[in-house]
């Protein structure tokens, strides 16, 4: 499958009208397991009830994309239809069964979801950052499969470099992408996390955040090394940083000098070294 062909998402494996037929099977939905890259995180109970209600009086419309593995079939496309026709009672889902590899599978099933609407926008960076990493792709590849500004996919990805904590209240909802944007601008790790904490507890908006940042910037600190950014320093940072999803800084002394590489926990730590070692 082309990288043309991920990008049509599903019109690749369902043909419009005209087109020459797809097979639609009814497949019994305990022979169906769930697709590991799925980005989506976190599922609204409440939105799968309302799609099994849906389901329950309309049956499922569109069928779910699988491939055949073991003895049944791995989701490829559609893990929300299946669930909700689970929850609606039914035993079998029509679905559309397509041999492909680990590979494919994995970035339509990314690219599906991702231009779908409804992934929080920590789950849409994750999926972006996993397509970067696990096929070797640019923001700009990136941008083209999923229909966004190459400026979009870097604006997603820079939340990644939010402390977990500020990242799980991003997936709550609690704190807004605007939220995030500022608390990036401070450098301070702890007093990132505490800002973030203050602003939920007392719901503060994204211009009063900007406010209280800026104040923090302007109280006089102790004196410090100024850091002398070099081009050639900056260029490599900011490939790094793209490569690996994460803030990196390069740090020269003469001829020698150390690359700074943050991470912010133990499943970030391993997924860095991962992408590092081309594992």
């Amino acid at each position: 499958m082309t990288r043309q062909a991920l990008g049509r998402g599903l019109r690749a494996l369902i043909p419009d009208a005209g087109e020459a037929a797809v097979e639609v099977r009814e497949l019994a939905v305990e022979r169906i397991v769930v697709n590991p890259y799925q980005p989506r995180q976190q599922m609204d109970p409440g939105a799968l009830e309302e799609l099994a209600e849906s389901i329950r009086a309309q049956g499922v419309l569109q069928p779910v994309v699988v491939r055949p593995a073991g003895e049944g079939y791995q989701l490829v496309v559609g893990e929300r239809r299946w669930r909700a026709a689970q929850m609606a009672g039914l035993r079998t889902i029509p679905a559309v069964v397509r041999a492909m590899g680990d590979r494919e599978a994995a970035a339509l099933a990314l690219i599906e979801n991702l231009q779908r609407e409804g992934l929080n926008p920590i789950e849409e960076a994750r999926g972006f950052r996993r397509l970067m990493l696990e096929f070797g792709w640019t923001q700009e590849d990136v941008a083209v499969q999923v229909g966004r500004k190459r400026s979009s996919v870097a604006n997603a990805l820079r939340l990644l470099q939010l402390a977990p904590e500020l990242q799980e209240m991003v997936m709550r909802g609690d704190l807004s992408v605007g939220h995030g944007k500022v608390l990036l601008a401070v450098e301070d790790a702890t007093q990132q996390v505490e800002l973030g904490e203050r602003a939920v507890r007392e719901g503060w908006s994204v211009r009063r955040l900007e406010q209280v940042a800026a104040g923090l910037r302007q109280r006089p600190e102790r004196k410090r090394r100024v850091r002398v950014h070099d081009p050639e320093a900056a260029a490599v940072e900011s490939h790094l940083a793209e490569r690996l999803g994460t803030r990196v800084t390069v740090r020269a002394r003469g001829k020698r000098g150390r690359i700074e590489i943050e991470f912010y926990g133990p499943e970030d730590l391993e997924r860095i070294v991962r992408a590092m070692v081309g594992s």
